[in-house]
């Protein structure tokens, strides 16, 4: 197997120490089902393309212009050569200007994983000391970068023998939860529900194995693809869950009677513990 195509390649520039590395994307969708849009009359594939909102015409590539629309409704025409002399720093530096703790990371604003090795033998040694020393201080480097023409905020971290570079969503994209839980705040529970829920999740606790993960949606499509293919019909659609919490003590002992689960069935004491009387 061939071995990933690099995405992007620069320097990781931490204090006066710079080293040449290599971005690899560390997510993959070339497994999915994708479909072709065609016509439906002669099921050839179409094409898109850019047509001009004023005569309804085809716009050749070489026609093409990027545009930055004013407050007007004119448009201020934006050159490429004018984009190529923005030559940022970010374009081919990865500059750590802060540290953070990884704990204190909000999962909301982890994006896309790349990960990232050196570039070169030359690089390999100050990569292992940086990564080391991230991973005795459980620190992710914060850093920028100009990956597909677009300024990202990145986080660094120590991955298996190399580093995960996380891109970031920004602030405005990340909405405030307050805002969406506040009403749920108000929502008194009962004792003994919140005690069978805690049985239940003790009955299906698991590790987190990624490899056992199913894309269900995917699976069902591919059924219909093979099922057309040989002339069957397609599978039922599954049926709609209908809301049965009216009275959700009764629903959750009847979880637990499914699940073969007592009440009784405490976490076994401690050794060095006495029972109680």
């Amino acid at each position: 197997m061939a071995a990933p195509r690099a995405v992007w390649k620069g320097f990781l520039k931490f204090g006066s120490v710079a080293c040449a590395v290599k971005l690899v994307g560390a997510t993959s969708e070339a497994e999915k089902v994708h479909f072709r849009i065609l016509n439906r009359k002669t099921r050839e594939p179409v094409k898109s393309a850019y047509v001009d909102e004023g005569t309804d015409k085809i716009v050749e590539t070489e026609d093409q212009v990027k545009g930055f629309e004013l407050d007007n409704g004119e448009f201020l025409v934006i050159e490429p050569d004018e984009i190529k002399r923005l030559k940022l720093t970010s374009e081919h530096t990865l500059e750590v200007d802060a540290f953070v703790d990884i704990d204190a990371i909000d999962q909301r604003y982890l994006e896309k994983p790349y990960h990232m090795v050196p570039a070169d033998k030359v690089a390999r040694e100050p990569f292992a000391v940086i990564r080391e020393a991230l991973l005795r201080k459980k620190a992710a480097a914060r850093s920028c970068i100009v990956l597909y023409q677009r300024g990202r905020e990145v986080v660094i971290q120590p991955e298996d023998g190399g580093l995960l570079m996380t891109t970031l969503r920004s602030r405005n994209e990340v909405l405030d939860a307050d805002a969406v839980f506040d009403e749920l705040k108000k929502v008194k529970t009962d004792a003994e529900m919140i005690e069978i829920a805690e049985l239940l999740i003790d009955k299906k606790a698991t590790t987190f194995d990624p490899s056992k993960f199913e894309d269900t949606y995917e699976n069902a499509l591919i059924e219909m693809i093979r099922a057309k293919q040989q002339g069957k019909a397609p599978p039922r659609a599954a049926p709609r869950p209908k809301e049965n919490v009216v009275n959700l003590a009764d629903v959750l002992r009847k979880s637990l009677e499914k699940e073969g689960i007592s009440r009784k069935d405490k976490a076994t004491p401690k050794k060095g513990r006495k029972k109680a009387a």
